[in-house]
């Protein structure tokens, strides 16, 4: 007949699916931790679930000696042998401890140890179901909300989705059903905590491989993947078969593949992009759907300067930088872009710099301006074996020249200095050159106009008069008309 105690092991066994063992070790401790609070802490006790009666032993042991120095500790051979004959000095003997002993106290202290156990067991066995599920998607029921936080059902625990981790433009309510990426397991100290992500790149991409047979046997891999969440993804694909376009197989047949994906992250824009290992190509088709000139690449910085025609220039950049951005993201590069106008302009400033330094030639100077110097103070911050890899010459030679960049810098400062005190001084000298005329210059003036009276072509006359009357009626275009309430008040 099986016993209430082994009946209520089986019935916990099922519901928190904790093994029978571990029940059976958490009730033999919690039995040790009663009998001590009852009896103390220094007596040696053990307990044993007994499988035929169904219920816990205890046992204490006691060393068996001739004198007993600790009566907690020690028996004597005499009392050993009473309880077993075959009792020996140096033995150690168990004695059975009746349950009924124990007192409602240490009752209450073996119930609180229990449910502490089975708690404790519960985090770990939830702890290792999820730890092997870190990076993969997981489905849950929104439960409810603390502190922004949203507290995801996954049925045997709850997960978090931390208000960081959520996407701005997405709501839920309780009851909701939610699809999220698993960022993290950690040890917390009530429950191990399963934090979520819905912005993490991880989930598009777990998703594409839900969507995309070929991504899921391994024939498209994606490569890259940047995302702005809730705005616009880009995803870098390549295939491992030539027959099969990685492109094409992420779309799907008229777009059902990615509209899939599309309509899980609630409208999220994707941009598919093929993957190439040149990283000039690989940028020029991740800036789509802008068309780029030319692709200027310095690899020492790790960074590439695209020349856009004038009109592709905000396609390029995007909604608030929204498209490079992404671009960079998603190559790895840092990117410059600039119109060819705005280019051309670059190139001929620089130019004008640094055909100031008489050592270099046009085609040091080109060749410069393609290594990205675009200035006489670019030349001077640079270090020797710089100029001197680029142009192909010696150490001295180099450093000569950024010393004649150092001079025509001087003269480029005093220059601007110079052109800065003409542009303040410019608006005191208007008011002494439009000051009334002398006397003298006045009479002048008044002799020069009776001359030219006398000499006056007759027909330069009748077109003077013949206009006069237009001329008064006309309002010059850059004086507005006055409206009667604009007319000052006579004096």
């Amino acid at each position: 007949m099986i016993s209430d105690l082994a009946r209520l092991i089986d019935v916990v066994h099922r519901e928190k699916n904790i093994p029978r063992d571990v029940l059976i070790e958490v009730l033999e401790s919690a039995m040790v931790a009663a009998a001590r609070k009852r009896f103390g802490m220094e007596r040696d006790i053990e307990a044993q679930f007994n499988e035929d009666l169904g219920e816990v032993e205890l046992f204490e042991f006691r060393t068996v000696v001739e004198e007993i120095d600790d009566e907690e500790t020690q028996i004597s051979l005499e009392d050993a042998r009473r309880a077993d004959p075959q009792s020996e000095i140096g033995d150690s003997l168990g004695i059975i401890i009746p349950i009924e002993e124990l007192g409602r106290i240490a009752a209450q202290t073996a119930k609180q140890v229990i449910i502490q156990k089975i708690r404790d067991a519960e985090r770990e066995m939830t702890f290792n179901e999820f730890k092997d599920r870190k990076g993969e998607l997981i489905t849950g029921i929104v439960r409810r909300f603390e502190k922004g936080n949203i507290v995801v059902d996954l049925g045997r625990t709850e997960a978090i989705l931390p208000k960081r981790e959520q996407v701005p433009t997405e709501t839920y309510r309780q009851g909701d059903r939610i699809q999220a990426y698993v960022l993290d397991i950690t040890r917390a100290s009530k429950s191990p905590q399963v934090v979520l992500s819905r912005t993490h790149p991880g989930l598009l991409m777990k998703l594409f491989e839900l969507e995309v047979p070929e991504i899921y046997e391994g024939i498209v891999r994606i490569e890259a993947c940047a995302r702005e969440p809730g705005h616009r993804a880009k995803i870098a694909v390549s295939s491992l078969d030539r027959d099969v376009d990685p492109v094409g197989a992420c779309v799907g047949l008229k777009g059902s593949r990615v509209q899939a994906v599309v309509q899980e992250l609630k409208g999220e824009a994707i941009d598919i992009i093929p993957f190439h290992p040149d990283p000039a190509r690989f940028i020029v088709a991740a800036i789509a759907p802008a068309n780029v000139s030319r692709v200027y690449i310095d690899e020492m910085t790790h960074s590439m300067e695209l020349i856009v025609p004038d009109d592709q220039l905000s396609k390029a950049i995007g909604r608030r930088g929204q498209n490079v951005r992404l671009a960079a993201q998603l190559t790895g590069w840092r990117i410059d872009i600039y119109s060819e106008s705005r280019h051309a302009e670059m190139t001929a400033q620089a130019r004008e710099e640094l055909s100031r330094i008489a050592a270099l030639d046009g085609e040091s100077v080109e060749l410069l301006i393609r290594h990205g110097f675009r200035s006489a103070q670019e030349l001077y911050d640079a270090e020797p074996y710089e100029i001197a890899q680029i142009l192909d010459i010696e150490d001295e030679e180099a450093e000569e020249i950024i010393n004649q960049a150092e001079k025509a810098l001087d003269a480029l400062i005093l220059e601007e200095a110079a052109r800065r005190r003409a542009a303040r001084e410019a608006p005191r000298a208007r008011p002494a050159a439009s000051s009334a005329p002398s006397a003298a210059s006045r009479d002048d003036e008044d002799e020069d106009l009776d001359d030219g009276d006398e000499d006056e072509d007759p027909e330069f006359e009748d077109r003077y008069e013949d206009g006069s009357d237009e001329d008064e009626d006309e309002v010059p275009a850059d004086e507005p008309e006055l409206d009667d309430e604009d007319v000052p008040p006579e004096a």
